[in-house]
């Protein structure tokens, strides 16, 4: 297949992956406060297909420790270059938003910064604390870089307890390195089994994105690794490419194909499989906590 091919299958979306816009007040008010507190959120960095719904809904998910991401993954769309100095208030402002929303669950997640000693792990830590302390009944969810393997970081993560620990396994294993920049897939599996080490009680949370030319056969052997360390919630949706420079899509899966790939997944012990060609990591994520407590 030559590659302009590969662009108009990429850009020739089937019926089920058309996105309804909801750009009422709820949005627009959402986006307002965003812009004033000077917060990112990856709903809008990574170009995210929920975002209408999310917002409408009031429910975001904020990016930290800048806009600038230090790697290169070949399926995102959020920025690549040198980050700029941490910004010490942004735990802070974070607390303020979830409080100004009346957020119930906030998900907190953050581009990879390779260029700290830490990887951000103190800044995670701080804006757990900070959520704590405005909205202590707010559930938290943190969805995590992999620290380049520091586990003294995700220690420091760990430490302030939040109430899911989300880190994406992404693709399966032999696609891993092709599409991952300096993420390695076991690298992935030993932090994800490292969280439980350090806080049995928190639940674990990965997520992939098919369609990028894995096999099903593939998929079930990720579900069955991430099983291994005992990760309690999976969430899978299909790919979609940001631009031409990114990966193109292999495979558009119909939504049956989903629900079999949820029913796989239960079948395997997760507490909850939230699967649909939709789906993103933190798509749902309120329901996602309460599903899988239930269950625990």
């Amino acid at each position: 297949m030559k590659n302009g091919d590969e662009r108009f299958m990429a850009e020739r979306k089937p019926e089920w992956l058309k996105i309804k816009l909801n750009t009422g007040e709820n949005f627009k008010e959402l986006k307002r406060m965003m812009r004033g507190k000077t917060l990112h959120t990856v709903c809008e960095e990574a170009r995210c297909p929920n975002i209408y719904e999310c917002w409408a809904n009031r429910t975001a998910t904020f990016m930290i420790l800048g806009d600038l991401c230090t790697r290169a993954c070949r399926f995102c769309a959020v920025k690549t270059g040198l980050p700029t100095e941490l910004d010490l208030a942004e735990p802070e402002r974070v607390a303020e938003a979830t409080e100004q929303m009346g957020l119930t669950h906030v998900v907190v997640t953050s581009v990879a910064r390779d260029d700290l000693k830490d990887g951000g792990a103190l800044v995670f830590a701080e804006t757990i604390q900070a959520i704590r302390k405005r909205t202590p009944l707010c559930s938290i969810e943190v969805l995590i870089p992999d620290f380049l393997g520091n586990w003294d970081a995700l220690k420091v993560v760990m430490d302030a307890k939040p109430d899911i620990l989300n880190h994406n396994i992404e693709t399966v294993e032999r696609l891993s390195d092709r599409v991952r920049s300096k993420a390695k897939y076991n690298r992935t599996l030993e932090l994800l089994a490292k969280s439980k080490e350090f806080q049995p009680k928190v639940p674990t949370k990965s997520s992939i994105m098919i369609g990028v030319g894995e096999t099903t056969e593939e998929i079930i052997a990720t579900m069955d690794d991430l099983r291994r360390v005992d990760v309690d919630i999976l969430t899978i949706g299909q790919y979609l490419q940001p631009s031409p420079k990114h990966l193109p899509v292999k495979k558009f899966y119909h939504p049956d194909e989903f629900a079999q790939l949820k029913e796989e997944g239960l079948k395997r012990g997760f507490k909850h499989v939230e699967s649909g060609p939709l789906v993103r990591s933190s798509y749902h994520a309120h329901e996602q906590v309460e599903s899988a407590a239930k269950a625990l």
